[in-house]
């Protein structure tokens, strides 16, 4: 990460004997083509992850367990899901050794005051029962009033989040999470999520420092393809959710396209594993979820896709565009802000700051 000199071999020498560090137990694995990411300060994360967005309590902790002894070692959580205590009950007694996990989770919208950031993250590490994290990552450029409750709303209102317009900014916010990655101590790596090359030039000129990690929406129905080559210059790697186009506001699946399904069919795989193929094909990394047991096997049997099938995916894509996950279409309450710059989110004058 630019400018910064704490490596991960000092991160960990720090961390292996600090206090609270547990053990999480090795089981067998089942090993995919075993595909790395480094990030821009050296480390390297699995390029398969296991997502656990929308994974509600009592399925997200056996869920985790499965996909552990699938041999799934990159974990993507966040404060929001609000399954964090479930996922650490299943990782502590998975036994698997803490310092072959790479846990990601994320600082959430009614945080983003720099007096609040690292609350938000002892918050995380304590329903985690982790002392690090592997990386850490903004949620989304837009900061919620601040206060106990995750997503406020306006006052009177049943509908409209409660955007906090007295806020910084989110160069700000990074400035503080670049101080705590500093200090060596809570966090390996940190990054953000759902960030346009506007937001992220942002962040990036006003403290020097660029992410490791931009989570976005990717898959094939969602080519971004300036926000891909601007990232790949500027070495962040990008993390693709929902990458076959699930999403919570009815809009087509892209994994349902002929295509896709044709492709899948002729190589004998799932429309879904096809998918995930397109991305790893990238060099992306990739978090699909699911919490049915045969499905998170299938999500990790990696496998390289031709170039033949990558374009004909891509052109298929390209032709049936969709984004699923628009804040400003969330039902029951939406987000008053623009920051896709979506058809739906046009209405609002307000933007990412």
């Amino acid at each position: 990460m630019s400018r910064l000199a704490l490596t991960p071999l000092t991160f960990l020498a720090r961390t292996a004997v600090g206090k609270g560090t547990r053990c999480f137990s090795s089981t067998s694995q089942r090993m995919a083509l075993g595909r790395k990411a480094k990030l821009n300060n050296g480390l390297k994360v699995d390029l398969i992850g296991y997502g656990t967005w929308q994974s509600p309590p009592g399925e997200v902790g056996p869920a985790v367990s499965e996909a552990l002894k699938v041999g799934y070692r990159h974990i993507d959580c966040a404060l929001v899901y609000r399954n964090q205590p479930e996922i650490a009950v299943a990782l502590h007694s998975s036994g698997v050794p803490r310092e072959q996990l790479f846990l990601v989770s994320k600082l959430w919208n009614n945080s983003h005051r720099p007096e609040n950031v690292e609350k938000d993250l002892d918050l995380t590490l304590s329903q985690l029962q982790t002392p690090y994290l592997d990386s850490w990552l903004m949620h989304f450029p837009v900061a919620f009033a601040p206060g106990p409750d995750l997503e406020p709303l306006e006052e009177g209102s049943t509908t409209r989040r409660k955007i906090d317009l007295e806020a910084p900014g989110i160069a700000a916010t990074w400035k503080e999470m670049c101080r705590i990655y500093e200090e060596g101590k809570k966090v390996r790596s940190i990054g953000v999520s759902n960030f346009n090359k506007e937001q992220l030039e942002t962040i990036i000129n006003a403290t020097g420092i660029v992410p490791a990690l931009n989570q976005i929406e990717c898959h094939p129905g969602l080519i971004q393809q300036d926000l891909f080559e601007y990232c790949k210059e500027k070495g962040i790697v990008i993390t693709a959710y929902s990458p076959s186009g699930n999403n919570t506001t009815g809009k087509p699946r892209i994994m349902d396209l002929p295509e896709i399904q044709t492709v899948a069919q002729k190589l004998g795989k799932m429309p879904a594993q096809v998918c995930i193929a397109w991305g790893a094909h990238q060099g992306f990394i990739v978090i699909p979820k699911s919490v049915t047991p045969s499905r998170i096997a299938a999500n990790f049997d990696d496998f390289e896709l031709s170039e033949e099938n990558f374009k004909l995916i891509s052109e298929a894509g390209k032709k049936n565009p969709v984004r699923g996950n628009v804040p400003g279409e969330y039902i029951p309450a939406y987000w008053p802000i623009n920051i896709f710059d979506t058809e739906a989110e046009k209405k609002f004058p307000l933007r990412p700051w």
